[in-house]
């Protein structure tokens, strides 16, 4: 039988964060393969800012992988600077709640 308790809770305290950071990114890559379309054939094309909001809200990863999977916007500046600068960002958040964890 099964009995719900704290270990369910400590599970979802991991697994729902991890939930949203693979959502984000899946969003961030369709939106840039997206975007990669319509450069192509033309079309109404997604704000920078938007792309650049996906990468802040975490999707960084998939920002910079879909940057290189679709070559799109490698050389556009100040864009290119722009999601580096996000992505360190997150890393060095990332460090610094690894460290404060270890400690």
């Amino acid at each position: 039988m099964f009995v719900s308790g704290s270990s369910d809770n400590a599970v979802m305290t991991v697994i729902a964060p991890l939930l949203a950071f693979v959502a984000i990114n899946l969003l961030t890559v369709l939106t840039f393969a997206h975007d990669k379309a319509r450069a192509t054939s033309g079309g109404w094309r997604v704000r920078e800012s938007t792309l650049l909001s996906l990468a802040f809200f975490g999707g960084s990863p998939g920002a910079l992988w879909a940057r290189r999977r679709f070559r799109h916007k490698i050389r556009k500046q100040p864009f290119a600077t722009y999601l580096d600068l996000i992505a360190m960002v997150h890393v060095g958040v990332l460090v610094g709640l690894t460290t404060l964890a270890i400690w």
